[in-house]
């Protein structure tokens, strides 16, 4: 829950970075931002040796993918909807991680997981409809879909292939490994002509957002979410994301945002879908 809360206010936050930051550089400053916290604080706590002995190489690639392209997509499903909607289709993780347990560790896929997963669906795709004002699935709510996909995929791996570290460990060799994949193709991509951040606008209330953004949204809250998938399972602790799109919701209406009733139908749908798939299941912790 802790976990979700942190990620939650993050989100409002970066509705002050996207117009002025585009997704791929902003995604590499809030990953870099967030290893430059997360690594000194777990060498200050475990010491120098902890982080030689871990396997920097196998961390790269499942920082990279359950780190780096997750928040890549997310921001670009942010930029081409809101935080709410964002929030809200996040929600289908449970569904998500009870699918990739039944599809890599023989979990049984019940009918009750199947009627979830089209709840879930159905309330992300009401929500979005419900900022863009028709049924026309777009890019932004697909980006969120392989947001979701890959942090749980990448959540599961942090636990599953880097066996003998800490939550705090897992966390930092994450976030520092998705901080030197996306840092080197921001800077190509803006060699390239790609678009760049607009400097000269920003602000120290948007130093303040990107700090909220990636101190708490990210270093924070996968911090938390890491000890949770290790001691509940990736479906188990995924439940918990049902109660970001209230949070998201809060913080948008405490910031002087306005609340959408078809998003909070759509809400409600996903609420009820992920919450469907999670009865009758006594499985054990996949990540334990």
């Amino acid at each position: 829950m802790a976990s979700m809360l942190a990620w939650a206010a993050g989100l409002p936050a970066a509705d002050l970075l996207i117009p002025l930051v585009p997704p791929l550089p902003l995604t590499a400053l809030r990953l870099a931002l967030a290893a430059l916290v997360l690594v000194p604080v777990w060498w200050l706590v475990e010491g120098g040796r902890a982080l030689r002995a871990a396997d920097w190489r196998r961390g790269l690639w499942v920082g990279g993918i359950g780190f780096g392209l997750s928040s890549l997509l997310l921001l670009v499903a942010q930029e081409r909807t809101d935080a709410v909607t964002v929030a809200v289709i996040s929600a289908t993780m449970p569904v998500v991680g009870v699918a990739l347990e039944g599809l890599f560790d023989g979990r049984r896929l019940t009918a009750g997981l199947l009627i979830g997963l089209a709840l879930s669906l159905a309330g992300g795709y009401l929500a979005y409809a419900g900022r863009i004002g028709s049924f026309a699935l777009g890019l932004g709510a697909a980006a969120m879909l392989g947001s979701v996909l890959a942090y749980v995929w990448g959540s599961r791996a942090a636990v599953r292939c880097l066996p003998g570290l800490s939550a705090l460990g897992r966390t930092s060799i994450m976030a520092a490994a998705a901080a030197l994949v996306s840092l080197p193709v921001a800077l190509v991509a803006a060699a390239a002509g790609a678009p760049t951040p607009d400097w000269a606008a920003l602000g120290w209330s948007q130093v303040g957002a990107l700090a909220a953004f990636a101190v708490s949204g990210m270093a924070l809250a996968n911090l938390l979410w890491i000890v949770s998938v290790a001691h509940l399972g990736i479906a188990v602790a995924s439940l918990h994301s049902n109660a970001a799109p209230f949070y998201v919701m809060l913080f948008a209406v405490v910031m002087g945002g306005s609340f959408a009733l078809l998003q909070g139908l759509g809400a409600v749908v996903v609420l009820a879908g992920v919450l469907f798939a999670q009865i009758g299941r006594r499985d054990a912790p996949a990540g334990a």
